[in-house]
Order: C-alpha cells, then structure tokens, then sequence
C-alpha cells in the first residue's frame, strides 16, 4: 500500500497546543474541571484556566496530530490537514509538527479567533481531564483539503474531535469520497464519549457510508452501538466497516477484519504516568502496520508498544525512539 503513494497516512483534525500540568483532585473541584473527561470552553474560560494553571509543558497537539508524529516517528511519510490562526502558537504548531517530518501546508486563518489550545490536567491516577478551546481549529472546512494529497495518501485518518461543525463534517465527507475514488482507505477514530453522545447517529452514517477503519476504545464502542455486551458492540462493527481496533487499556486491544479476531496484550510499563496521547500512538502503531500491509497480530502489537511509551511520562508524544522500542529497526 505504501509503495504506490506519497504518504503512508494523511492525518485531518483539530490543530492544538497541548497545555499539559501534573495537579491534584481538589485542583480539578475548584476549578470545576470534569475528571477523565474532555470539556469544550470559551476563550475567557481557557485564559482562565491558563491564569491558574501550575508550571506546565507546551506542546503541539491534537490527536491526529499525536497520531501523524507517531506514525513518523516509526518512519512513515506522513501529512495533515488542520486549521492554525495566524499567531504565535500557530507558528509554534507548525514548527512542531513539521520536525517530525510531517508535510503540513495548510493555510492559517488570518483575522479570526486565534490558535486552539488544551489545558491538561493530569492527577496522581494518571487520568487526563481535559478543558479545550477550539479557537481557528474549529473553521477547517473542505476549503482546507489539498485534493492532490488526498489521492497521494495510502490511509486518510479523521479525528473525531473535530466533528463538531458541519464545515467539518462536510469536509470529512468530501475527503472520503476523494480517498475511494482514488481506491485509498479511510479511517476514523471516535475520540471521546463526549463525541460519540454528541454525534452517534453522525457517527454511524458516516462509519457505515465511506469508513474503512475504525478507532474507538470499548466504552465509545458501547456508547456508540448504545449496548452494555461488547461482543454485541464487536459483531455490529465488524458489519459496519472493514477493520476495527478497539483498545481496553490494561485489558490490551482487539482488530478485527472481515471474520479475523486478533487478541493483543497490553504492552508492559513500569508505572502509568500520563494517558494522554495513549490511544493517539496506538492508533499510529495500527496505522503504520496497515500501511505497510503487516500482519493483524504485528499492527497490534506496534500500536501497544507505542501506546505504552507515551503513558509512561508527561505529554503526548513519544520521547524515546519508535522504530527502535518496537523492533522495527532503522529502515522501518
């Protein structure tokens, strides 16, 4: 697959600053943060926020930007699509997500709100609580595909974060349709609960008209086919679309395509520091291995071992080598 394109995987979504902070519990009640959750806010509410956060690390974010640089930390050709403003911490996204190797070309917003950001907050129990401004991110629309790159990507990964205006939502359609007529694939991750209670019907349209890969860890599958049985949830997605990886934290994951079922354990860490990212790099694991035709098994394990990497410290993005942590060498 990857050999007859230009980029292994061409990422679309929510272009973020990551603002990341160690606190305690009493620090999310006061400030009425929702534990292990993701929280939409306004800009006063996020310069607000920002106002009282403890010393924290600033990095470029989103997830299918997490995604994208994992993918290219494992030594893919990689590209994405997402809405910066024309400030500093746009300048700073881009700088970011371009050292990974990462083509990203898409024009800034000039005159409007400024660049997204999320303010992290991570407890003890390495939980992430989540209050985010989407600020220009939010005004991709299907003016910001390259459709030239579209028919250059193996694999057109969305992020369901920025599923949320119908902008969006047009510019995801009209990707997909650019992706199959060019005989690529299509993958969606769902993101968060948040999302799925928020658009499951959308969701479901979507996945059952122009997805071929699915994303989701097994509570956003319940939520989403509206079950308490996973194998339920299993048996309707695997109707739904051709392969799907669902990850159950230290249960491990589970891929499925067409009558295939492939059973993955969690990779070994020595202490859960951060989740954040955690089924961002997974996704880039599964992502690399499909790309790359690998066997179902070797696209799972790559996705657990990089899953593992970025929950032992802060942050989002893997701080140790990918290629070598799993075993794929220098030549990929």
């Amino acid at each position: 697959m990857a050999s007859k394109t230009k980029y292994d995987v061409l990422g679309i979504g929510n272009a973020i600053v990551d603002v990341i902070t160690p606190v305690g519990d009493d620090f999310l009640n006061k400030n009425e943060i929702v534990k292990a959750s993701m929280t939409l806010i306004d800009e006063a509410r996020a310069q607000n926020l920002y106002d009282v956060f403890p010393p924290a690390n600033e990095t470029s974010g989103g997830s299918a930007a997490n995604t994208i640089a994992g993918i290219a930390g494992l030594g893919a050709s990689t590209a994405y699509f997402g809405k910066v403003a024309d400030d500093g911490l746009g300048k700073t996204f881009a700088h970011d997500l371009r050292a990974t190797g990462a083509v990203f070309e898409t024009a800034p917003l000039v005159g409007g709100p400024g660049t997204a950001r999320c303010l992290i907050a991570v407890t003890p129990d390495a939980q992430r609580s989540m209050s985010t401004y989407l600020g220009a991110s939010s005004l991709f629309g299907v003016g910001d595909l390259d459709e030239d790159m579209i028919r250059d990507a193996a694999i057109i990964y969305m992020e369901g974060y920025l599923f949320d205006r119908n902008a969006a939502k047009a510019a995801f359609v009209h990707a997909a349709e650019i992706a199959t007529a060019a005989g690529r694939k299509t993958a969606l991750t769902l993101s968060d609960l948040f999302c799925v209670d928020r658009h499951r019907h959308s969701f479901l349209h979507l996945i059952r008209g122009h997805i071929d890969i699915l994303f989701a860890n097994e509570a956003e599958l319940l939520a989403l086919y509206e079950t308490e049985d996973f194998d339920d949830a299993l048996a309707r997605v695997r109707d739904d679309c051709l392969f799907a990886a669902i990850t159950r934290s230290e249960k491990g994951s589970v891929l499925l395509s067409g009558d295939d079922t492939v059973h993955i354990k969690a990779a070994p860490v020595k202490a859960v520091v951060d989740t954040t990212g955690a089924g961002d790099l997974y996704a880039a694991g599964v992502l690399y291995g499909l790309s790359h035709d690998l066997p179902l098994a070797e696209c799972g394990r790559i996705g657990s071992v990089a899953a593992s990497e970025v929950i032992s410290h802060y942050g989002a993005r893997a701080q140790t080598d990918l290629q070598i942590l799993s075993g794929l060498g220098a030549n990929g």
